[in-house]
């Protein structure tokens, strides 16, 4: 069966693994340590255009978002995200787990709008019982969002602004970085993001590597003790080197973003292919997760041949479902597609 259930149903790129077979008998230092791990920080922080930008490696999303908040935060703060933000729901309350509480504020086909967040934070503080309540220490943002959307750079700027206004931080989770970077309509680049945000990472995870994300602190900001932070959370890995080596590679002659504009390529091309089929978008989503509103007959029917996510239901008869291309998806992923299509 063909699978667009996720951008993380494949195990890595060739290069990956080709580099990682190659490294597999030397002997190297754990923890992030290594002469990989290294290099590829040096390779982060040269993209980012930020020479001084402090790199650290996490095996995964979940983690990573649980250790960023829960070390930039003091105790009595929360994150502010958007309703559907990923630390919202879809992290089992990990964040939660942690002390800290989810701030949500409405969104807007995945966005959190400036206004909306400035009045909130205005609200906040001139509320006068205010000290009985979480306190919003950071703000949490998606690029791309859970759907697929962009933040417009001006949208990220006066974000941004209104975060250093309050003098919270600014996160970006970038589990899906590359596909919203390399999407045509894409008018922020890892550059922008770097100046704009005080923390973010890079994902690999989704992005072609069997697993790990690239933590870049842009201000000087990294907490005091990271990484006894990360053990503490469980989240440190050992063999640091799996890391390093994949971020090394991902970050060597542009793969990263040379997968990544692959992905949004096919997944242009699977859109035309609903769109002439006569299927309905759920949004216009223009990074490489795709969402379309099938009758629940046909989805059931379209089960039987190709794997996708379920989203939401639309109503009692339609459900919103989830198509991801990725950077292995290939010219025969899309053609059991569109013989899928056919046959309905």
């Amino acid at each position: 069966m063909v699978s667009f259930e996720s951008d993380y149903i494949a195990g890595a790129h060739p290069e990956i693994i080709k580099k990682l077979g190659e490294t597999n008998f030397e002997c190297l230092s754990g923890y992030g340590t290594d002469k990989y791990c290294n290099s590829a920080r040096d390779k982060i922080r040269k993209a980012c255009g930020l020479e001084e930008a402090e790199v650290e490696f996490l095996v995964g999303g979940t983690q990573t978002n649980a250790v960023i908040i829960s070390t930039m935060l003091a105790d009595y703060e929360g994150v502010v995200a958007a309703k559907t933000g990923h630390v919202s729901i879809h992290e089992a309350g990990a964040i939660e787990f942690t002390g800290h509480e989810v701030l949500e504020l409405p969104q807007e086909n995945g966005k959190i709008k400036p206004d909306i967040l400035g009045q909130y934070l205005a609200d906040f503080f001139a509320d006068g019982n205010h000290e009985h309540m979480t306190f919003p220490g950071m703000v949490y943002l998606s690029y791309p969002t859970e759907y697929g959307t962009l933040y417009t750079k001006a949208e990220l700027k006066t974000i941004s602004e209104i975060c250093h206004t309050y003098h919270i931080p600014l996160f970006i989770d970038g589990a899906r970085l590359g596909y919203g970077l390399m999407s045509s309509r894409a008018e922020l680049t890892l550059q922008d993001i770097a100046n704009l945000c005080d923390v973010f990472y890079i994902g690999g995870t989704k992005v072609g590597a069997l697993c790990g994300e690239a933590v870049v602190f842009t201000k000087g900001n990294k907490p005091k003790h990271f990484m006894t932070s990360v053990k503490k959370r469980g989240a440190l890995l050992a063999k640091g080197r799996l890391l390093g080596v994949q971020f090394d590679t991902l970050f060597t002659d542009d793969l990263y973003f040379h997968i990544s504009r692959h992905a949004i390529e096919m997944a242009e091309r699977m859109k035309e292919l609903f769109l002439s089929n006569g299927l309905r978008l759920y949004l216009d989503s223009p990074t490489n997760q795709q969402f379309v509103i099938l009758d629940n007959e046909r989805m059931e029917a379209m089960r039987e041949r190709i794997a996708f996510s379920f989203w939401e239901k639309y109503d009692d008869s339609h459900t919103v479902v989830r198509f991801a291309t990725s950077w292995s998806t290939n010219e025969d992923d899309l053609a059991a597609l569109e013989e899928a299509l056919l046959a309905q």
